[in-house]
């Protein structure tokens, strides 16, 4: 197969100024409800780019936990690799591809820890064996095998036979504080809409880019 020749033509309404809220975060919220309502598999999965001193462009797939006003909140461990480049350089890229909808998100902004409180409510309202998860793993190490994993998940089970397991001072949360989101929307031969909001001081600028 001559992947040159993979194409489609998008077949989708298209998108206009005035579809657009105002307010980006709103007009996020609009479309993750289309997504989740047209079945799109894990609407909330989203690729994070990060990079650290080095300036090597990194990027996997993580999920969405919630967003608002203040931006978009993912969790992981305090000691994996996404983190350490986070602490050497705060800024990330999000991309969300629905691409079921023939849409896609770009948000770009600097990187916060999300506060302890923020991570221990997150943390207690997951599965009990996604907890232990948390506690097991040295998120991006290497491990000689997967007989080493699960024998460090059994003595976790045990030490964490009854009661709360608490929230690991190694694991929490991240917000993306956008200042810049481009809503895509694929057309025909290519010829796509798409929208930028640009945060300048406490308001956003919306423009048009060409495809």
């Amino acid at each position: 197969m001559d992947i040159g020749d993979m194409r489609r033509d998008f077949e989708s309404e298209g998108l206009d100024r005035e579809h657009l809220n105002d307010d980006p975060v709103i007009q996020f919220q609009n479309w993750f409800e289309d997504s989740r309502k047209a079945g799109i598999l894990e609407p909330n999965a989203m690729s994070l780019a990060t990079s650290g001193a080095d300036q090597m462009p990194d990027i996997r797939t993580v999920l969405l936990k919630y967003f608002d006003e203040r931006g978009f909140v993912f969790y992981t461990n305090y000691g994996s690799r996404k983190a350490r480049e986070l602490d050497e350089n705060p800024r990330a890229a999000l991309l969300f591809p629905w691409i079921g909808l023939n849409r896609q998100v770009r948000i770009q902004g600097k990187v916060e820890k999300v506060s302890k409180s923020e991570s221990l409510r997150y943390f207690t309202s997951r599965p009990r064996g996604s907890q232990i998860g948390a506690w097991v793993s040295e998120q991006s190490k290497a491990i000689t095998s997967r007989g080493l994993l699960e024998q460090k998940v059994a003595e976790m089970k045990r030490k964490f036979s009854s009661g709360e397991i608490p929230l690991p001072d190694f694991w929490g949360g991240y917000r993306v504080v956008p200042e810049r989101i481009e809503f895509w929307q694929g057309r025909p031969s290519r010829l796509h809409d798409r929208f930028e909001y640009v945060r300048e001081a406490n308001a956003w600028t919306i423009e048009r880019l060409q495809p």
